[in-house]
């Protein structure tokens, strides 16, 4: 996707009331420094649009991105920070369960896990709500730049056994680093969010430069020809006067 304009709309706090926004949204859930913020910007290709922290917890509200006046991005607390107090903890958990259940808007959850560790409790709890209440469950593994290529491999099935994912259940290794998994989550996005027919959908948009084999027009690629062609003497030629050549060493 394009990314043309994009700013935080909205913010809700413990008291706030959900608003109801005009396009759909897609949230992100996932425990405390998962990298949620870090997702966000990537996705955005902004550096510091959502603020991240080394510490935990950070944030405690709902942010609502707006992109292109399309469809809101949906940042919401982290959940399973230990160091919180039980009490804030669950006034946490109830905001965002108020979230889940009360926008309309809401057309899918992306959860977060760390790729480099097994689901935590809170992850599967997670997890399951999401199937429970009927949004399709969709996993994107975090830091995957932190691991090699067979690491990633084997830690994404750990995921998908932990957390025993529905057969189909996407699980996207990504990186706020590399951008590694983005294009597929933007995929994703496009599809939940409805955006397939808009002018910033799929057809105007992810890949930012042409191939080098895209004509100038960008419609069709160029033919690349066989190398004989290039030369104008046709295989069949060559090869008959090949023949011709070695039957007149034999008779001499």
């Amino acid at each position: 996707m394009i990314i043309k304009q994009v700013n935080l709309e909205t913010v809700c706090g413990i008291t706030s009331e959900i608003p109801d926004n005009p396009y759909n949204e897609v949230a992100f859930a996932g425990k405390s420094n998962v990298g949620k913020s870090s997702l966000i910007n990537a996705l955005m290709n902004r550096k510091a649009l959502a603020r991240t922290s080394a510490q935990p917890g950070k944030t405690q509200t709902i942010n609502f991105y707006n992109v292109n006046d399309a469809v809101y991005l949906v940042d919401l607390p982290g959940y399973g920070y230990a160091s919180a107090g039980i009490e804030i903890r669950e006034k946490w958990g109830r905001m965002i369960e108020n979230y889940l259940h009360g926008s309309k808007r809401l057309r899918a959850v992306f959860l977060l896990i760390d790729i480099r560790h097994e689901p935590s409790e809170n992850d599967r709890m997670m997890y399951e709500w999401m199937v429970e209440n009927g949004y399709p469950p969709i996993i994107i593994a975090t830091k995957s730049d932190k691991l090699n290529r067979s690491q990633i491999a084997r830690h994404t099935q750990v995921i998908r056994d932990v957390l025993q994912v529905e057969p189909g259940t996407a699980v996207i290794p990504f990186s706020s680093e590399t951008k590694q998994g983005r294009e597929e989550v933007w995929g994703l996005i496009e599809s939940l969010a409805g955006l397939q027919d808009t002018p910033d959908g799929p057809e105007s948009s992810s890949v930012e430069t042409e191939p080098e084999d895209v004509a100038a027009s960008g419609d069709q690629p160029r033919e690349r020809k066989p190398r004989w062609k290039n030369t104008g003497r046709p295989v069949a030629k060559k090869t008959k006067k090949k023949e011709q050549q070695k039957r007149e060493k034999r008779r001499r």
